[in-house]
């Protein structure tokens, strides 16, 4: 189960069955961990003077940082990391122009032939999905947590673009394959033309460092405290600014006053979209979490209706991964503690708020919390 270039099963009908409450089959063997790349794997040279530091770009983004392959920069489900990377280099990167497959446990690349013609300087990430790996756990449920896992994936080089001095990334979210980002060497870019008019990304508005993006992990709950309400609309405010026009933000609150809140149109503050108790029914959705019940607050992405074809159900969940990717690091930055939550069954948020159903479902989840980061336990 090996996604290359297309769709290898029907998103719409894959996704009507991950929303029901099915529950997947006993689990089934994984399979290798990193794609089997052809040829001797060799290690990424040193940058030079004035080059893309490829070597630093995906330490930052998406190497493994232990022997199990578990811990890396990128949240993925289950730790299973399903995404695949090729790599298409041309001019001023630490890597001779070329394409090569990316091997994330040993942090070294595969050579695997020529660069296209007309090649841009700076280094392409075409992302992929082994849908096995993310399968052999989640059975059924796997496919919109494949095209979360990979809108993480795309937000993490983003970020590790940003951090490391390079040129402005062009991140494409609805690509063949899944999704790309081209980022270019260091110094002055020509912004890049997008001719399917999609808006680019927004950086964050300070730039991470490399400590904060290597720090950053999935806390495991509990994650009590609620979050201030100016930490909470920032939080809020970074998924909305990068989650595109298919995805509606808002977040469950708790004592003292429960309830649903979204941002303003102009985002400089929170209103009340619902009033009431709502985390016990996400934790009820979210596979029977019960520990989200008692979160600080559950920052949601919602929208996806049930008629939505394939390109609008792999656009809406890649760009859902790509913004809690960048609200989880905003929310790390305010001192919060934070997990994505990927799995949603039965999760009809419209329906629940008396609207039609079947419009406006669950996409995306990020759990927030006060424990301060210094509690967190990463083994």
């Amino acid at each position: 189960m090996e996604h290359t270039r297309e769709d290898p099963v029907d998103l719409a009908a894959a996704l009507a069955r991950a929303r029901s409450s099915q529950h997947p089959d006993p689990d089934t063997p994984a399979g290798p961990a990193v794609r089997a790349w052809p040829g001797p794997s060799r290690p990424i040279p040193e940058a030079g003077p004035g080059d893309l530091d490829l070597r630093a770009l995906l330490r930052l983004s998406l190497a493994a940082s232990d022997d199990s392959g578990r811990l890396r920069p990128t949240p993925s489900a289950g730790a299973l990391h399903p995404v695949d990377t090729e790599l298409v280099v041309g001019a001023g990167c630490s890597l001779p122009p070329g394409r090569y497959g990316y091997d994330p446990l040993r942090h070294r690349v595969h050579r695997l032939g020529r660069q296209p013609d007309g090649t841009p300087p700076g280094v392409t990430a075409e992302l992929s999905v082994t849908a096995r790996r993310t399968a052999s756990h989640y059975g059924h449920r796997a496919w919109p947590l494949l095209l979360l896992d990979t809108g993480h994936a795309a937000a993490s080089l983003h970020l590790a673009a940003c951090a490391s001095g390079a040129g402005e990334p062009d991140v494409r979210l609805d690509a063949s394959p899944l999704a790309t980002v081209r980022i270019p060497p260091p110094g002055p870019q020509t912004p890049a033309h997008r001719p399917d008019g999609a808006p680019h990304p927004q950086p964050p508005p300070i730039a991470p460092t490399p400590e904060e993006l290597l720090a950053r992990r999935s806390t495991p709950p509990p994650l009590p405290g609620t979050p201030p309400p100016d930490v909470l609309r920032a939080v809020l405010a970074a998924a909305a600014q990068s989650g595109g026009d298919d995805l509606r933000w808002c977040a469950a609150v708790g004592a003292p006053r429960p309830g649903l809140v979204e941002p303003t149109a102009d985002g400089t503050a929170l209103r009340r979209l619902a009033t009431g108790e709502a985390r016990p029914t996400l934790a009820a959705w979210a596979a029977g979490q019960a520990w989200i019940a008692d979160a600080g607050a559950v920052l949601l992405a919602h929208g996806c209706p049930d008629d939505a074809d394939a390109p609008h159900i792999r656009r809406a969940h890649l760009r859902a991964g790509f913004a809690v990717h960048l609200a989880h690091v905003t929310a790390r930055r305010h001192g919060l503690a934070a997990r994505p939550i990927g799995s949603w069954q039965r999760a009809d948020l419209g329906a629940a708020l008396g609207a039609t159903p079947g419009r406006d479902w669950v996409v995306h989840g990020l759990a927030l919390g006060t424990r301060h980061a210094d509690e967190e336990n990463t083994t």
